[in-house]
C-alpha cells in the first residue's frame, strides 16, 4: 500500500525524550528522582546532539542533487527538530527554576545561582579558588588570525570580555580595545556543586562556574573585567569506521577517537544574554555556523545533576532498592547442577544479577570446563565478568570473547578490557567488518560433551547497568540450543563458515524473515476466522518493511499490542492501523528487554532478543532471538507483559501526534504501576517456592 506513512525516527525519539522530562514535573517522585530526571534529559539530549543533529547537518552541507537522490529533506527536518527541543528547553527551565529550586527552599538546601554571597561565604569560596582551582586555570587569549582553538566536548567554558587596565600616565582618555579570553570550568577536576559552610539549618550549594567567575580577576593581572558568559561545545561523534573492511580495527577506532576530539561542531550552547556583537566573536574563533548555534541559560551540562548533592537526608530520595534472590539458585552450590536440571529465566534487576557472576566464576574454576566463549558489547568498570573470563584463561582453559570495539561511547572501555584479557592469554575476536556484534550470548563447553551450558540475555554482561536496566537472561542446557550457538561463535571466528539456524533466529541469517513469517501466520488465523494477536516489546522500531507488515496485519485485523520506549515510526490511529495500541513506560527502572509474543492460535511463542526492530539492527548487526518455551518460563514473561499493558500510572499512550497520553482511569480503577506490581509478582513466585518447601 503505497499511503502508508510513518513517524521522523528523530521527532519520535523526542517524543520520548520529553517523556522524561515528564517525569520530572511528577510530584508523585521524591525531589532527588525528579533532579535525576532532569539529568537523563539533558544526558539524552547531548548524545542526540552529537549522534543525530550532526548527521542532519552533514546531509545539509550536501549539494542539492545529492538531497534529491537521498529522498529527504535534511533542512526542513532540523528545523522541526529545533522546533520540538526549544519548546522542551523552556519546559525543562520552567520545571528547574519554578519548581526545583523552591522545592529544594523548603527543604532548607538553597542552590545559588549568581546571587551575592554573605561575607564568610565569599570568604570560604576565595579560599576555595585560590587552594584548589588557581592552578587548573589556563586562561587563553582569543586573537584574529590564529589557528581555532578547539573547545573540548561537553566541556564548559566561561568566554570573557576584558579591556587593559591604564594609567593615567598611559592616554587615559584614547579609546579601550576589547580582548577576548577562555576559561575552562574545572569540573573534570572538581565536583561541579560545592557545599558552603550551614547557616541557620539551612544547606547552601554553589555552581563551581560562579566560584571561578567570582574570582576570576585574579587570573587576569592588569585588566579589568567587563562580562563573562558561559558555553559548551558539543562535537560529532559517529566516527565512521562500520564500513571499514581491512587493517589494524583497534588503531583505526583509537585514531577516530581522537578525531572524535576534535571533530565538527553538532551544537555551540550559549548563555542566551551574550550580546550580538560578542557572540559573533565567539563565532568567528570557532569557525561556526548559524545552525550549530543553540541559545541556552546560564548554566549548561545538567547531567552533573546525577551528582548533584543531598545534605537533607535519605528522605528525598527513593528508598533503595534490593534485587530479590531466586530460591532455586541460591540453595545449590553449583548452578550449573541447576541448569542441568531446568531452564532458568531471571528477570533483572528485580532479580539479583550475582548469579550471572556466578556462571562465569563457576566456569573458570570447574576442573570439568574446557572451553567458554562469550561476547562483549557494553562491560562494567573493573568487570567482575572479565575478571572470570581472565581468571579461566590463567587457570588453563580456552576462552574466546568477541569484543564489539564499534560499541558508541564505550569504545575505549572496551579495548581496555580487550588488552586485558589478551595480556591474560584470552583469544579476542575483534569487530567484524561492516557488522557490529550486538548479541549477549555465552557457552561454556565441559570436556564430556555432555554437560554444556548457555546463558543468553536482552541485556550487556555489565553488573552494574543490570540494577537499573529491564532485562531478562536465560540460561540452558538445551542440545539445539547449544549446538546452534557453536555455530555462531564459529561463525565469529571465521566468515567462511557455513550456518543454518532453525531453534535460534540470528541477525543477517534468518531473524528478519523468521519474524516476518510469523507475522503472515498470525494473518492467515484471522483470514480462517481465528484470533490474531500479537504483543511485541522493544527499544526501537523503524525498520519500514517491519512496520508496513504489521499494517497489512491490522488492517487484515491482527491486534497488536506494541510497548516501544524510544523510537516509534509506526503511526497509529490510521485506516491501516486501528488495530494497534503503542505503549511507553518511563519509570524508575529503564525498559531495555525485547519481548516477542505471537499467539498462533492458542500454541503461542515467546522469544526473548538483543534486536530491536530498527534498520542497524536487522540488516547491520549480528543479533539473537531465543525462543523460551518451558510452559511456566514463558507464562512468566506473558504475565509481564500483560502488566505492562495494565499500567496505568507510569505508561502512555503514543498517539496520531506522537503526543504522550495518559491511559484512562475512573476514579475506581485500581492502580497499576508496571514495575511495581512485576517486582510483587516475581516476590510472589520466591514466597509460594519457600511455603513448598
Amino acid at each position: 500500500m503505497s499511503t502508508y506513512q510513518f513517524f521522523n525516527r528523530d521527532l519520535s525519539w523526542l517524543s520520548f525524550n520529553n517523556r522524561v522530562l515528564e517525569e520530572a514535573r511528577n510530584k508523585n517522585l521524591p525531589l532527588y528522582e525528579r533532579i535525576k530526571f532532569l539529568a537523563i534529559y539533558s544526558s539524552n539530549l547531548d548524545e542526540f546532539y552529537r549522534v543525530r543533529v550532526a548527521s542532519y547537518q552533514r546531509f545539509i552541507e550536501l549539494p542539492i542533487e545529492d538531497k534529491r537522490q537521498l529522498r529527504r529533506n535534511p533542512d526542513l527536518n532540523l528545523v522541526k527538530i529545533k522546533k520540538q527541543i526549544n519548546k522542551q528547553q523552556i519546559e525543562f527551565g520552567e520545571i528547574f527554576t519554578t519548581e526545583i529550586v523552591p522545592e529544594l527552599l523548603e527543604n532548607n538546601i538553597v542552590l545559588i545561582q549568581g546571587e551575592e554571597l554573605s561575607n564568610s561565604h565569599y570568604e570560604f569560596t576565595k579560599d576555595f579558588f585560590s587552594n584548589n582551582l588557581l592552578q587548573h586555570m589556563q586562561p587563553m587569549l582569543l586573537q584574529k588570525k590564529q589557528i581555532p582553538y578547539f573547545p573540548k566536548n561537553n566541556a564548559i567554558y566561561f568566554a570573557v570580555k576584558l579591556y587593559k587596565e591604564r594609567s593615567k600616565k598611559n592616554n587615559p582618555d584614547k579609546p579601550k580595545r576589547a580582548k577576548y579570553a577562555l576559561i575552562r570550568i574545572p569540573n573534570n577536576k572538581f565536583d561541579r556543586f560545592i557545599e558552603l559552610p550551614s547557616t541557620n539549618n539551612k544547606h547552601h550549594i554553589v555552581f563551581l562556574d560562579d566560584i571561578v567567575k567570582l574570582h576570576m580577576e585574579v587570573v587576569f593581572p592588569g585588566f579589568k573585567i567587563d562580562s563573562t558568559y558561559s558555553f559548551k561545545m558539543s562535537r560529532a561523534a559517529d566516527i565512521l569506521i562500520e564500513d571499514e573492511y581491512s587493517g589494524d580495527i583497534m588503531s583505526m577506532i583509537e585514531n577516530n577517537l581522537k578525531k572524535r576530539e576534535t571533530s565538527d561542531p553538532s551544537r555551540f550552547l550559549y548563555d542566551r544574554n551574550i550580546p550580538r556583537d560578542f557572540l559573533n566573536r565567539l563565532k568567528l574563533a570557532f569557525n561556526l555556523t548559524n545552525n550549530q548555534l543553540v541559545k541556552g541559560a546560564r548554566y549548561h551540562n545538567f547531567q552533573d545533576f546525577f551528582n548533584f548533592p543531598n545534605p537533607a537526608g535519605q528522605e528525598l530520595e527513593d528508598s533503595p532498592f534490593h534485587a530479590l534472590k531466586v530460591k532455586d539458585l541460591g540453595e545449590s552450590k553449583s548452578i550449573f547442577k541447576v541448569i542441568r536440571e531446568e531452564d532458568i529465566l531471571l528477570h533483572y534487576p528485580y532479580q539479583s544479577y550475582e548469579y550471572v557472576i556466578r556462571f562465569f566464576n563457576e566456569a573458570a574454576i570447574d576442573p570439568k570446563v574446557q572451553e567458554i566463549k562469550a561476547t562483549q558489547y557494553r562491560v562494567a568498570e573493573n568487570s567482575a565478568i572479565v575478571n572470570a573470563l581472565i581468571n579461566a584463561a590463567l587457570n588453563g582453559k580456552k576462552v574466546t570473547v568477541l569484543v564489539e570495539l564499534k560499541a558508541r561511547f564505550d569504545e575505549e572501555a572496551n579495548m581496555n578490557s580487550a588488552r586485558a584479557m589478551t595480556k591474560a592469554g584470552v583469544k579476542i575476536i575483534y569487530s567484524l567488518p561492516g557488522l557490529k556484534v550486538h548479541a549477549k550470548i555465552a557457552l561454556v563447553i565441559r570436556k564430556d560433551d555432555k554437560d554444556d551450558y548457555a546463558y543468553l540475555s536482552t541485556g550487556n554482561f555489565n553488573e552494574q547497568t543490570a540494577r537499573i536496566y529491564a532485562d531478562h537472561g536465560f540460561f540452558t542446557s538445551d542440545k539445539t540450543t547449544i549446538c546452534e550457538l557453536k555455530l555462531l561463535f564459529d561463525y565469529l571466528e571465521n566468515q567462511e563458515t557455513k550456518c543454518e539456524f532453525n531453534k535460534l533466529l540470528i541477525g543477517q541469517f534468518n531473524m528478519r524473515n523468521s519474524f516476518l513469517e510469523k507475522i503472515d501466520r498470525e494473518i492467515k488465523h484471522v483470514e480462517n476466522g481465528k484470533k490474531g494477536y500479537l504483543i511485541l516489546k522493544m527499544n526501537g522500531l523503524q525498520e519500514r518493511e517491519m512496520i508496513k507488515k504489521l499494517y497489512e496485519a491490522s488492517s487484515k485485523g491482527v491486534k497488536i499490542d506494541l510497548i516501544i520506549r524510544g523510537i516509534c515510526c509506526l503511526i497509529p490511529n490510521k485506516s491501516y492501523s486501528k488495530n494497534i495500541r503503542i505503549i511507553r513506560i518511563v519509570d524508575k527502572f529503564l525498559e531495555h528487554a525485547r519481548i516477542f509474543y505471537f499467539h498462533n492460535n492458542g500454541k503461542s511463542e515467546v522469544f526473548l532478543s538483543s534486536a530491536d526492530w530498527m534498520a542497524r539492527n536487522l540488516h547491520r548487526r549480528i543479533e539473537c532471538a531465543f525462543p523460551i518455551e518451558k510452559p511456566k518460563l514463558k507464562q512468566e514473561l506473558i504475565d509481564i507483559l500483560n502488566i505492562q499493558l495494565k499500567d496505568n500510572t507510569n505508561a502512555r499512550i503514543i498517539n496520531e501526534h506522537l503526543e504522550n497520553i495518559k491511559p484512562p482511569k475512573n476514579i475506581n480503577d485500581q492502580v497499576n504501576r508496571a514495575q511495581i506490581d512485576i517486582f510483587k509478582y516475581l516476590e510472589n513466585i520466591e514466597l509460594a517456592k519457600n511455603k513448598i518447601s
